[in-house]
């Protein structure tokens, strides 16, 4: 059974840093290209950034040159570096296969900014 399970989130404050993480289920994850997903109240699920089974990264505007990407295989996890947080980067955040595939949501993390 496919899960993919993220943490790290919290309250910070504008400026601030955290780093989030994502476990996978299983080695299968490793060819395949990952993506770290968003969305705010009121606001449709959008993409973040995602990672290549190579490690060739893309960014989203808004968060190019704050955020950071990056995947260990061995471990089966996915990992997002945000700095500079900014308050409308307040969000729920998920990770997904890239494109994403509806049934492997998971709850996701809550990244509040603020204050």
């Amino acid at each position: 059974q496919v899960r993919l399970v993220e943490s790290g989130g919290g309250l910070v404050q504008p400026g601030g840093s955290l780093r989030l993480s994502c476990a996978t289920s299983g080695s299968i994850f490793r060819i395949l290209t990952m993506g770290w997903y968003r969305q705010a109240p009121g606001k449709q699920r959008e993409l973040v950034a995602r990672i290549s089974a190579g490690g060739i990264t893309n960014y989203a505007d808004s968060v190019e040159g704050r955020f950071t990407i990056s995947r260990d295989n061995a471990k089966n996890t996915l990992f997002l570096q945000m700095n500079s947080l900014k308050p409308e980067d307040t969000s729920i955040y998920y990770c997904n296969v890239f494109p994403f595939i509806s049934n492997y949501w998971g709850q996701g993390t809550q990244v509040t900014v603020s204050s």
